[in-house]
């Protein structure tokens, strides 16, 4: 690929993008289930969950982006290149579950919001998020990753005015705003909702996605001058998506908070719907709909984006598209078809998803703090300190929410 030069890189505006496709994955229908339940059944007190969780997504997405920029390696690549073949295969099991739950979410996500805008059957919208899904991702193979990421990137802006209308209408209280960033637990279900928010957040895929985004979108620079410039963007893209998509969860759980705390069970999206459209507008709740739908669509493209390049990766095949598009959409139109409710499978599939950050984050704390892999652009030892503890931290979470499982059913 071609080297940028300086003083395109200067102007630097034309090269942010990247980010903002793999922070679709940070505002998927799973975003939405698990913030409305955690707003609707303990008001703000999950907020800092959500700003933690950021905080740890921003620095994962640009440990991503350095690899594939530093070394021309896509993180499944990268990994691969380090497993002999049975461990290889293993993982890619994991991965492929992973990016099955993914799936889970954003096409159920799709399918109820087509049911509340034109009431079509939840299995008929499913089939059609995936189909449309598919279309984006001939966007990407025809027109090029530019044009796929403004696609990406005006659906993004099209979730965020959907999800924060509501606040033209009436905002939450500073007070209990604040009051939400301090962290604590009210229960096994906040533990559970809080491991949802998190899955939702650090999303796998996307670990993995970011790197191929980025190498694709900026090539392999030498190291020098132009690798450090292009680095200093992908600070900014990322930081820029990260406060987008930040705002757009801390509004869904705000909005959730203000407007179904005390209003009955919420017990699904359909409800949540009803209610913003009871208590705050019929034009609201309109648009909370649209952004759901745009999230549902947006995601699902990514997300089979994300499972070629793992495939591609770990397993060095490459299929055709729609059939890896069938792969993982089929385990999401069997729950629509069996009756499953949507919106708690929703919020589990963000559990899983979390079961799964270990296995893309891990790695990636490693590879990057290799100097033999990296160079000069190795991990500060601060960074790779906080990326063990980031580590750390999701895996006793998810250690603590199998043993509340256990115990509850026990």
């Amino acid at each position: 690929m071609a080297s940028v030069t300086r003083a395109r890189l200067k102007t630097g505006w034309y090269l942010l993008g990247p980010a903002f496709v793999a922070a679709i994955a940070y505002v998927d229908p799973g975003n939405v289930a698990a913030n409305i339940s955690a707003g609707s059944q303990f008001g703000f007190s999950l907020l800092w969950v959500i700003v933690l969780a950021n905080i740890m997504a921003g620095l994962v997405q640009y440990l991503s982006a350095k690899l594939g920029l530093v070394t021309g390696r896509t993180l499944p690549e990268a990994i691969g290149d380090k497993l002999n073949r049975p461990v290889r295969l293993t993982f890619w099991l994991q991965a492929e579950v992973v990016a099955m739950a993914t799936d889970v979410a954003e096409v159920i996500g799709g399918a109820i919001a087509l049911h509340i805008l034109f009431a079509l059957p939840l299995l008929l919208g499913g089939a059609l998020t995936g189909v449309v899904s598919l279309l984006l991702l001939r966007v990407q193979d025809q027109r090029g990753q530019q044009i796929f990421e403004r696609v990406i990137t005006g659906l993004l802006m099209l979730i965020a005015i959907g999800f924060t209308a509501s606040f033209f209408v009436s905002t939450p209280p500073p007070g209990d705003v604040v009051g939400g960033l301090i962290p604590g637990f009210h229960g096994k279900e906040s533990v559970l909702l809080a491991a949802a928010i998190l899955g939702a957040t650090v999303m796998p895929h996307a670990v993995y996605l970011h790197s191929g985004l980025a190498r694709d979108r900026h090539g392999h620079p030498d190291a020098g001058e132009e690798r450090r410039l292009l680095l200093r963007i992908t600070r900014v893209d990322v930081g820029l998506a990260m406060v987008v998509a930040g705002g757009v969860n801390a509004a869904m759980l705000l909005v959730a908070a203000l407007n179904m705390r005390g209003h009955g069970d919420i017990s699904s999206i359909e409800v949540a719907y009803a209610a913003v459209r009871d208590t705050v507008s019929p034009v609201i709740a309109a648009l909370f709909a649209v952004g759901l739908l745009a999230s549902g669509l947006a995601s699902a493209s990514v997300g089979a984006y994300a499972g070629a390049m793992i495939m591609q990766g770990l397993m060095h095949r490459s299929i055709p598209m729609v059939w890896r598009r069938l792969v993982t959409l089929a385990p999401a139109l069997l729950i629509l078809g069996l009756g499953f409710d949507p919106t708690r499978t929703l919020v589990l599939s963000q559990v899983v998803l979390s079961f799964g950050i270990p296995f893309a984050l891990l790695p990636l704390v490693r590879l990057t703090s290799s100097r033999a892999l990296m160079g000069d652009d190795v991990n500060h030892r601060v960074t790779t300190a906080l990326g063990w503890v980031i580590g750390t931290l999701i895996s006793l979470l998810n250690v603590v929410l199998i043993y509340l499982t256990v115990s509850a059913k026990g």
